[in-house]
């Protein structure tokens, strides 16, 4: 029960500093220069917040389905094509590191059969040239 007690006394506490601080603003360090519109109670959000004016003329400015500009249609052509440039350029990198890895690999795959091919000619041979096993007739 004693923590209730506590919980009850830190809760005042606090209420009590924050209101006998209600007018300060901030708990930054000032730099010495007094801002007019930070003087003003409203100099804050004057800072934050536009006219209504300007805030009304920026949402009426483009609707979604109006027409863009000249300079919106060319910009959006150029993120494209540059977007179309990477991918290719990617696409044909792939392409080129596979080209050459299957090169390598067919490359591999004939040294290979060269030196079987060799391995077993060299293991069959029987002295005749061209090889008797080849040349033999049929009776």
């Amino acid at each position: 029960m004693w923590w209730t007690r506590l919980a009850l006394l830190t809760c005042l506490t606090v209420l009590f500093v924050l209101t006998l601080f209600h007018e300060v603003n901030s708990a930054s360090v000032s730099n010495g220069k007094v801002d007019k519109n930070a003087a003003s109670p409203q100099g804050g959000l004057r800072r934050i917040f536009m006219q209504e004016s300007d805030a009304s003329s920026f949402f009426k400015r483009r609707g979604r389905r109006a027409v863009k500009t000249q300079d919106e249609i060319n910009a959006e052509q150029r993120q494209r094509l540059a977007a179309d440039e990477r991918k290719r350029e990617y696409h044909e990198e792939q392409r080129n590191e596979f080209e050459s890895y299957a090169e390598e690999e067919h490359d591999e795959q004939d040294e290979r059969t060269r030196e079987k091919t060799e391995q077993w000619r060299e293991f069959h041979y029987d002295g005749l040239d061209p090889s008797y096993e080849y040349n033999r007739h049929t009776i």
